[in-house]
This record gives structure tokens, sequence and C-alpha cells, in this order.
């Protein structure tokens, strides 16, 4: 079941989310389902919990849609439940990013180029892994979203004032895009 997105303005982006008990939450096959069937109908590489309105520590990354450029990338899908960063290098890299729930906003955003994580699959087994490249980049942007941070946030200075009114116009419920999205409560004045 494809789920709506949530925009930016809505306070579930920016809440910490709560770590997950793998044996005692009902229903995390099916929502991981429906998350990997959100993300894939808005061309999405990646979705945190969070971005389909539950502040749980939940993501998946899927680098297939870039498989024909980084044939590394074609079978590279991760289910990772509460994900914890281990490492990080202090060599960094620079990407252009965007997000499903900050649309039609891109910047450049400098990220460590190498990480190491430890997380659950979806299987509910312990996984430790390194990532770089753009596989490194993908689990930051979707770990950002379960601490309550947006790739915005990481933009720089001059970029923020430059995004400023379109956040504002998100944030005030004023987005259009292909796919179905939960938009912010207005607040009246």
């Amino acid at each position: 079941m494809v789920l709506p997105i949530y925009v930016y303005g809505a306070e579930v982006l920016r809440e910490t989310a709560k770590e997950i008990d793998f044996a005692g939450y009902e229903g995390l096959q099916e929502l991981i389902a429906n998350m990997q069937e959100t993300m894939e109908k808005a061309d999405g590489v990646g979705i945190a919990a969070p971005q389909v309105g539950l502040a749980i520590r939940l993501l998946i990354v899927d680098g297939a849609p870039f498989g024909e450029d980084d044939p590394e990338l074609a079978a590279f899908r991760r289910v990772m439940i509460n994900p914890q960063l281990l490492e990080a290098s202090e060599e960094t890299a620079e990407y252009n990013e965007g997000c499903l729930s900050v649309p039609d906003i891109h910047a450049d955003i400098t990220r460590p180029a190498r990480i190491k994580v430890k997380y659950l699959n979806q299987d509910g087994e312990e996984v430790t892994e390194e990532f770089d490249g753009f596989k490194c980049r993908m689990v930051q942007h979707e770990m950002d979203h379960l601490d309550g941070k947006m790739f915005v946030d990481r933009a720089t200075p001059i970029r923020k004032k430059m995004i400023a009114a379109k956040l504002n116009k998100i944030a005030g419920g004023n987005v259009r895009t292909h796919y179905k999205v939960a938009r912010p409560a207005v607040k009246k004045k």
C-alpha cells in the first residue's frame, strides 16, 4: 500500500525517532513492504519511517535506480532497523542531494566519505557494515531523518537563504508532487 509522504514542515520530521522492539512490533514486515512500495512509486532511493509519519528507527535504501550508471548499486538494497553510526571518516565528499520530503529542492551537501553502521536487518539479524560512495550517502541521508534532521539543515548558509522561500511554501502546504503527500498542518493566525 502506498503511504503518504510527510513533507517539510511536518512535526514528525523533526522528532528523534524511537528504537523498535523487533519481536514486539506488530505489522513490521507489512510496514517495510509499504515503505518500499511508497519509495518506488515516488521514484526515491531511500525512505525513513518519519517520512511516512512514524517516529521509529527504520529506513530503507535502494540503489537500483542508479544500477545502469554504477553496477555496484544495481543490487544494493538495505532495510535498517535501529541503525547506529559506529564510525565516520574524517575524509568528506560532496554531492547534490534531494529528498522526497523536500520536493524540487536540491543542495550540495558535504558528508563523511565512509561510515560504519550497526543495525538489524529485515529478518532481525544484527549486521555491522561499512559503506562508501553513493551507498554511504544514501544511508547517512536517511539516518539523519531518524534524528530529526533534513539535508537542507546541512546546506551552506547562502544556499539556505536561497531556498528559504521555497521551504516556507512547502511548510505552508503549497506543494505539488507526482506522489501522495501529507501536507503539514497550517497554523491559523
